[in-house]
């Protein structure tokens, strides 16, 4: 790959960044073109190899960074305009940043990868927690390539993707940078075959018969607008097609199906015991109560055929702007006239593990959100989970943007976790996946479907379950200063 005249103006450098960051864009979920994930990230390297000054090479990476982030949660614009635009900008800066930081050092080839890497865990934790959507993983999470999330986790899947775009630019434009490209080239070899073979994973040769419930209904209701009831009934009718004979362990309802003021004394609590008699079965169910004035909980909570509710999870990782308004803000939004009646009282963040227990098994629960932070479903396989649940509603987002790359996301986590996991969706994406990543059932947007599966029970952890995010981050902050910093040259920023 050579710097053509196309990239001698200024303004094609600006347009062909855009290419790039749309060309990313377009390898996520639901478009899917996976391969598209290394070409957009070698064309946007290609560009910057010619930057001709700092503005500029910040210029050129926050344009990338804008173009990926804002195709892929373009979802975002039919929920909240201001916010999208505010998150990709904030975002895309990172990447502007990171392209300026990563040109003051010797060796670009590796330097790059490892700054956008580090942009992308940044953004991964802050503001408000993070925002890990629209990630790089997700768009080979369909490939044997996601295997190597088993050994790093999301940050090196991510390091892995910037890191092939940056050897394929090198490849091509230097015959001197072969060495160093075969060099990494069989480092990324050694860690995927490694991925694979290395699996101290492993079946208890136990299973739990479990039901996934979707109730389906219309996309794009956002919760406010919607009936309280409605989303019940419409479970309950599902649930109802179940028969004892099914000889069920577990039923799992998704995320606030059941939205009261106190779940223990309603109605909805004793026709789901109904159920669960009937049925012979624990029932495990989305409820949002009360907690006091302007502030509710959203939990998972498991209730016995006898009606005894015996374990609760109450979710830890809220949606910013979506479950509460961060602290201090919410009068300030008010005065500049923002939608905050929207969000008319805040969820309160449970504290406890990630954790369920199933037919006394210990089982890992991510609420909806939580699935994006890998840490967070890890937390529950620490603690001893044996298979790993996801109950979500993603009813109120429009089009199938969001319910796509959540499905990617729990392939990732399976991947990384090694845990049979099981999304629960109130209108799509339910689904049943394999330690593989691999999605053996799955119910289509807005049906009306049970799945029925007997989910494996395994034990054992991953390397990535192991180490977390920490070490990770360790050795691409140690391996970009051994890049060491070097005064500009005129072929500084050759890769």
């Amino acid at each position: 790959m050579t710097s053509s005249k196309l990239f001698e103006n200024k303004l094609n450098r600006l347009i062909f960044a855009l290419v790039a960051g749309l060309t990313v864009g377009f390898s996520l979920p639901p478009w899917g073109w996976w391969p598209l994930s290394i070409f957009g990230c070698a064309l946007f390297f290609q560009i910057t190899k010619v930057a001709r000054n700092a503005n500029e090479q910040f210029l050129i990476g926050f344009v990338f960074g804008f173009a990926w982030l804002a195709l892929g949660m373009s979802w975002m614009w039919f929920l909240t305009a201001p916010g999208y635009f505010v998150v990709a900008f904030l975002f895309a800066g990172f990447h502007g940043t990171a392209e300026l930081i990563s040109s003051r050092f010797n060796s670009p080839m590796f330097a790059r990868p490892i700054a956008h890497t580090l942009a992308e865990v940044l953004r991964f934790s802050f503001p408000f927690g993070g925002v890990p959507l629209a990630t790089l993983p997700i768009a080979i999470s369909p490939t044997q390539l996601a295997d190597i999330s088993a050994i790093g986790g999301p940050i090196l899947a991510t390091w892995f993707v910037l890191q092939s775009a940056a050897l394929m630019v090198g490849y091509f434009n230097r015959r001197q940078s072969r060495k160093p490209v075969a060099i990494i080239l069989l480092l990324l070899v050694i860690l995927q075959i490694f991925g694979q073979i290395v699996n101290p994973v492993h079946s208890t040769k136990e299973t739990l018969r479990i039901a996934i419930v979707q109730g389906g209904g219309p996309q794009g209701v956002l919760a406010i607008n919607a009936s309280a009831r409605d989303a019940f009934d419409r479970h309950l009718k599902v649930t109802k097609t179940l028969q004892s004979q099914d000889n069920l362990d577990v039923v799992l309802w998704p995320e606030n199906v059941i939205d009261v003021e106190d779940f223990a004394s309603s109605l909805e609590y004793f026709e789901i015991t109904n159920e669960s008699k009937r049925l012979n079965a624990q029932f495990v169910v989305g409820v949002t109560e009360d907690a006091d004035t302007n502030r509710f909980t959203n939990a998972q909570i498991v209730v016995q055929p006898n009606g005894d509710i015996t374990s609760r999870y109450d979710k830890v990782r809220r949606v910013p702007f979506g479950e509460y308004v961060p602290p201090g803000l919410r009068s300030f939004l008010e005065s500049i006239g923002a939608p905050v009646n929207q969000i008319p009282s805040d969820a309160v963040a449970g504290q406890e593990p990630a954790m369920l227990t199933l037919k006394q098994t210990d089982v890992a629960v991510v609420i909806s959100w939580e699935a994006f932070f890998a840490g967070r479903a890890n937390s529950g396989v620490e603690s001893g989970g044996s298979i790993l649940l996801n109950p979500t509603n993603g009813s109120s987002y429009t089009g199938t943007i969001l319910q796509s790359q959540q499905l990617a996301t729990n392939s990732l986590r399976a991947r990384e976790t090694g845990r049979w996991t099981l999304q629960a969706a109130t209108t799509g994406f339910s689904a049943v996946i394999t330690p593989q990543g691999k999605i053996t059932q799955r119910v289509g947007v807005g049906e009306a479907k049970v799945i029925v599966a007997d989910i494996p029970l395994t034990t054992g952890r991953t390397i990535y379950s192991h180490l977390g995010d920490g070490v990770i981050i360790i050795l691409l902050m140690t391996s970009l200063i051994f890049c060491r910093p070097v005064r500009r040259t005129k072929n500084q920023n050759d890769l």
